[in-house]
């Protein structure tokens, strides 16, 4: 974990570690090792409890991950337009401070709810249970849970959805999935946002970055789309409406639907020291 962004530890789950927690005492009374594996089964198992409330009320969840400013806000603000009338949703923001994200969606009638991380650079699935208290899960098709803008972390922790779209943004370099293969290697699909910047900037290219996704053995769709100009929007709402067919007919056939997490990124988390 970072000793400067404390990622091991959140709010949400620091009773785990505190006094009197689970995990206050590991084996021997100080590897940072063993404490993290017992936050990252403790977040399992509640991201399997969260999993469960979205299979029971037949809800898709959708975790969006992206660096900062990629878009993803604009994208769920461009993406309810198209819906109305059609699917319902409701949005959990995740951000270090500030309810700025969650405050445009409800502008847009749509409910959101806001956590505010303090100083970790992803959510966990401690924090999405405590969001589910505050959403009527009810007459919901859809369940966007918008990650902390960061390339690495949020690929690391299943927080209790089905998929995994990350966004890559035309600014950023056609280069990024080759740079943080952790967070393009979880995608179940990868939308090159800000698309309608391409032949301005002149040096990104949509076909290299979808290149460097293949040689993660990635398979997953690559969409380009610009949340303000339209473009790339029909196929995204496509991609959505087949998705929740999909996972509502393979959940009704009681199959078990976890998210891409990868291992590796865990690892690197392991590797560091516990913060906190």
């Amino acid at each position: 974990m970072c000793d400067t962004c404390g990622c091991n530890v959140t709010n949400a789950n620091r009773h785990l570690v505190s006094d009197g927690g689970e995990y206050e005492h590991t084996s021997t009374g100080s590897e940072s090792v063993e404490v993290l594996q017992n936050l990252l089964h403790a977040n399992d198992h509640e991201a399997a409890h969260n999993r469960e409330h979205f299979d029971r009320h037949r809800v898709l969840a959708v975790n969006l991950m992206s660096s900062p400013g990629a878009g993803k806000t604009s994208l769920l603000e461009s993406t309810v337009e198209r819906l109305a009338g059609k699917l319902n949703f409701a949005v959990i923001e995740g951000d270090l401070e500030t309810e700025n994200d969650a405050q445009r969606i409800r502008e847009k009638g749509v409910p959101a709810v806001q956590i505010c991380t303090g100083t970790a650079c992803h959510l966990d699935a401690h924090m999405v249970h405590s969001a589910l208290h505050e959403l009527e899960l009810d007459g919901l098709d859809i369940v966007f849970i918008e990650n902390v803008g960061n390339l690495v972390c949020p690929a690391s922790f299943d927080l209790g959805q089905h998929l995994n779209v990350t966004l890559l943004s035309s600014p950023e370099g056609d280069d990024k999935p080759a740079k943080y293969p952790v967070m393009f290697r979880a995608a179940d699909l990868m939308l090159i946002s800000k698309s309608d910047l391409v032949d301005v900037l002149g040096d990104f290219d949509p076909a290299l970055a979808e290149s460097h996704l293949r040689s993660l053995a990635n398979s997953a769709p690559v969409i380009e789309l610009s949340a303000r100009s339209g473009k790339g929007m029909d196929l995204w709402i496509d991609w959505l409406e087949d998705q929740l067919a999909s996972v509502r007919q393979r959940v009704a056939g009681g199959e078990l639907i976890r998210p891409a997490i990868q291992a590796e990124g865990v690892a690197l988390h392991a590797a560091s020291p516990q913060s906190g």
